[in-house]
């Protein structure tokens, strides 16, 4: 397979930005191994991400061609599509690589995992898509590994995709752990480019919109999160992105009620792996907060909550609504300890940070919702200011309190929603947390 076949194998690229000599790419075309289209479609879709709401495809004087064009505002950070944009595919047959695959990890699933991991198995045998409805620590990507691992020894090609990029820095090293010898590929916005041919890639389910009849199984993790579940671009992306009989695995804990319905392939579990309860969150009142916070003063009761944490030498995460909340108020928990810091998504070194807080560097981070997801740090104790706010909807907050007691060897821990009036998604988070300790009975 030649290098321009490994990258082009698969994906939908722009002819202008591809990594090779403009030489190459030519005479590929002229043999008819390479197809070119154009950006916009006749019927004014866009190719790549398949926009074609009005609004967003829009005419402008192109300087390029010297017309007017349409292009795409919806996946311009992409790098711009229009009408006059020439993308390129492989065309040429390519058949399925045989490649030894080596599955290893040494644990054990549970009973539950076991039985959720061969209820998975049995819809792929049958081509049908599968819904993994388990609660936050049950231990999802663990019953994914012998599906995962089938599929590859059956040379087939396998995308799991999440809406967050944090997530897929999660499950990157632990996929790349359990099977050392595969080819894998981990695509977010500004990663680094990697060569070869990537039977398993872990992406974003963004850069699948750069994928076209790629993959047959894909996987979405955390198929409730936003912005998948918000922006209907990213679903056809995932679907654009499979082989046509291709099935889809969904995984969540806080599945929609659409998503329930649309899949009646289900396995569900409402226990941890280690088998101890999820921790029930606590309801305490911080009035006021935002006119502390302006005075330059952090609310009594969420600094006596900090200073345990910091005597205790338990991490901790601390949900703010806002990013400018957070920004504003950083100064102040760092005059508690100037180890504090803050995350959120336009961050460039969030990585970082999490890792810092995993081991033991810094004792805790201000973060927005974006740390809701997607990441497992023993002994972690979590507090939310303004659970009543909009953005902390009942299954963001499921997930927060979902980042405590994952570890078996901490499996409790404290989570607390410091709220300035009870509100019904408050409510309806702890409700369902209490239904999955009863074990899905009411």
């Amino acid at each position: 397979m030649t290098e321009l076949e490994q990258f082009l194998r698969g994906r939908i690229w722009l002819k202008d930005f591809v990594p090779f000599a403009k030489e190459e790419v030519d005479a590929a075309i002229a043999s008819g191994k390479v197809i070119m289209k154009k950006g916009i479609t006749e019927n004014n879709s866009c190719a790549r991400c398949l926009e074609k709401s009005p609004s967003k495809i829009i005419s402008f004087q192109c300087a390029k061609c010297q017309g007017r064009c349409l292009y795409c505002r919806h996946c311009i950070k992409m790098g711009r599509i229009s009408s006059c944009t020439e993308l390129i595919s492989w065309a040429a047959p390519s058949p399925k690589l045989q490649t030894p695959h080596s599955f290893s990890w040494n644990g054990v699933l549970t009973e539950a995992q076991k039985r959720a991991s061969e209820e998975v198995l049995e819809s792929l045998s049958q081509n049908l898509s599968h819904l993994v409805y388990a609660v936050c620590g049950a231990g999802k990507t663990e019953l994914l590994f012998p599906p995962i691992a089938k599929a590859l020894e059956q040379g087939q090609r396998v995308c799991i995709a999440a809406p967050r990029t944090d997530v897929i820095l999660e499950l990157s090293p632990r996929l790349k752990a359990v099977f050392p010898d595969t080819i894998i590929h981990t695509l977010f916005g500004g990663a680094p480019a990697e060569s070869g041919f990537a039977n398993l890639v872990i992406a974003t389910t963004h850069q699948l919109c750069r994928f076209e009849n790629a993959f047959d199984l894909i996987v979405v993790d955390e198929a409730d999160a936003f912005p998948y579940s918000y922006d209907p671009a990213l679903e056809r992306a995932v679907l654009k992105a499979k082989t046509t009989e291709a099935p889809i695995v969904y995984v969540s804990a806080t599945p929609s009620a659409r998503l329930l319905k649309q899949v009646p392939n289900q396995s569900r579990i409402f226990k941890r792996f280690h088998g101890h309860p999820l921790p029930v969150p606590q309801f305490k009142p911080l009035w006021n907060y935002k006119k502390a916070f302006s005075r330059n003063k952090i609310p009594h009761l969420l600094k006596v909550w900090i200073h345990d944490k910091l005597t205790k030498k338990e991490p901790f995460l601390l949900f703010l609504p806002t990013v400018e909340l957070i920004e504003q108020v950083t100064p102040l928990f760092q005059n508690l300890d100037a180890n504090i810091e803050a995350v959120h998504a336009s961050d460039p070194h969030r990585k970082e940070k999490v890792l810092k807080l995993r081991k033991g560097e810094i004792p805790g981070l201000l973060t927005s919702t974006i740390l809701e997801r997607g990441i497992t740090i023993p002994n972690v104790q979590v507090a939310v200011v303004g659970a009543d706010e909009a953005i902390f909807n009942a299954s963001a907050l499921i997930q927060i309190a979902g980042r405590v007691g994952r570890s078996s060897g901490f499996p409790a821990g404290e989570v607390i929603f410091f709220h300035n009036g009870l509100v019904k998604e408050m409510d309806k988070a702890k409700r369902q947390i209490l239904f999955y300790n009863k074990g899905g009975f009411s």
